[in-house]
């Protein structure tokens, strides 16, 4: 299979020619040239298959030209290495739990699959290669988890100042070795751009050999299918009706792999985009233009993204058709108070911790409820544990968060940052003194 670019301005790649490079040189993001479908008897299974069978069925299909099955198996088996448990809330409203993987989020799965296929692919260019990560909360930890100490791999994470958890920062600056961290005065959207403009700069591309473990590096996306499989799996020991997805988005690399999974056959009734203040996308779909804007910071930091990659990709999936995204998407965006009243509500309720970025989904499954009077059962994606925003949390829920020992461990260990503007020159400046 070949993987083209949305920009349709570059030739085509292979899957790992595609991972490496993150980003096509026409500045598009690499898709399949068609979308793969898995058979229906894969979904009429009466057992169900665990997430890393479901994992290899998916994956066989993107890189059977380049692993055999046994390898894929092997991979899988190795960088999935945990579950991610379907919680019921309520009679029609679930939880899934993404966050129990080394990092406590969802940004594991990705990271470590990159990672491990990255340990396994022998490039003819043998240069050290450079992973190039913007963050805004999660993607950071997990990438620097899931790349640490490998041999030929460095990593450089931007993440803008003060806009992170501390323990998020806490947990991409004090690893060291190969991985390299820069505190950029600026949002998000300024780190994500100084990360496209190192990838279209020919001339830094001669000297550094660059990739991407951002959602917009295609291999990151994969993995990211698996668990909406698995959810639908789990779904079906409780309710015979096609599930509604709420997903807390930012870049919007998540709801995308939900919709490239529905687009292979996953039943699924509607994925709902669910965002804070940063209302690009669900502005959208409520019938406005897509219009990026600055990014604003709240408590559910990892979705403050003002001009989300990712929809270049829906954009993809959806034929370009405006009226066939808004059919297959509905979205709402929320506030902060919002946000820490549902945590609140939740806890009173049910006894069940969200973290922010959960209880966004929540109120947008609880208000596509409302306000279509859906009978089909919502799954809201959890993307982090709520001990990562400790301080959020234990303020609406009045009591003290349990914080995991592999968490717990970075707390008392010394930060290794650098600090820079938001200037492409100065940036790639550090690019050539650091890692040349």
């Amino acid at each position: 299979m070949k993987y083209i670019s949305t920009s349709g301005k570059s030739e085509p790649a292979t899957f790992l020619q595609a991972t490496e490079k993150g980003l096509a040189s026409d500045g598009g993001l690499y898709m399949p040239e068609s979308i793969p479908v898995i058979p229906d008897s894969f979904w009429q299974r009466e057992n169900p298959p665990s997430i890393r069978e479901i994992g290899s069925t998916i994956a066989s299909k993107f890189l059977s030209d380049q692993f055999s099955d046994d390898e894929l198996q092997s991979l899988i088996n190795d960088a999935i290495n945990f579950e991610a448990p379907l919680v019921q809330l309520w009679d029609d409203l679930f939880v899934l739990e993404l966050f129990h993987g080394p990092t406590l989020a969802f940004k594991d799965f990705g990271a470590r699959f990159m990672a491990r296929l990255f340990s396994k692919i022998t490039f003819e260019d043998q240069r050290e290669l450079i992973i190039l990560v913007a963050t805004s909360g999660d993607t950071g930890s997990a990438v620097a988890n899931g790349f640490y100490d490998l041999p030929g791999v460095k990593v450089c994470l931007l993440f803008p100042e003060g806009k992170v958890s501390k323990i998020q920062q806490k947990q991409m600056t004090t690893l060291g070795k190969n991985i390299t961290a820069i505190e950029v005065k600026g949002t998000f959207d300024d780190c994500q751009k100084l990360v496209k403009q190192a990838f279209s700069d020919k001339e830094l591309n001669r000297k550094l050999r660059l990739s991407s473990a951002n959602s917009i590096n295609i291999a990151r996306l994969i993995p990211q299918t698996f668990y909406y499989a698995d959810a639908w799996f789990q779904l079906k020991n409780v309710s015979d009706k096609t599930p509604i997805f709420s997903v807390p988005s930012g870049n919007f690399g998540n709801l995308t792999a939900g919709l490239m999974l529905k687009k292979m056959g996953l039943p699924v009734e509607k994925f709902l985009a669910s965002t804070n203040r940063n209302d690009t996308v669900p502005e959208y779909l409520h019938g406005n233009g897509f219009i990026p804007k600055p990014s604003v910071q709240t408590i559910s930091n990892a979705m403050d993204v003002g001009n989300p990659s990712n929809f270049d990709r829906i954009k993809s999936l959806n034929d370009q058709d405006d009226s066939l995204i808004r059919k297959n998407i509905w979205g709402a965006a929320f506030s902060d108070e919002e946000t820490r009243s549902t945590i609140t509500r939740i806890y009173k309720e049910g006894g069940y911790v969200l973290d922010p970025h959960t209880a966004v989904g929540v109120l947008a499954a609880e208000k596509y409820k409302a306000e279509t009077n859906s009978d089909h059962p919502s799954i809201v994606l959890a993307t982090a544990h709520p001990s990562k925003f400790k301080d959020v949390v234990e303020e609406q829920i009045g009591k003290k968060v349990d914080i995991p020992e592999r968490l717990a461990v970075c707390l008392d260990k010394e930060e290794k940052t650098m600090a820079m503007g938001s200037s492409y020159k100065e940036f790639s400046n550090v690019l050539i003194d650091v890692f040349l």
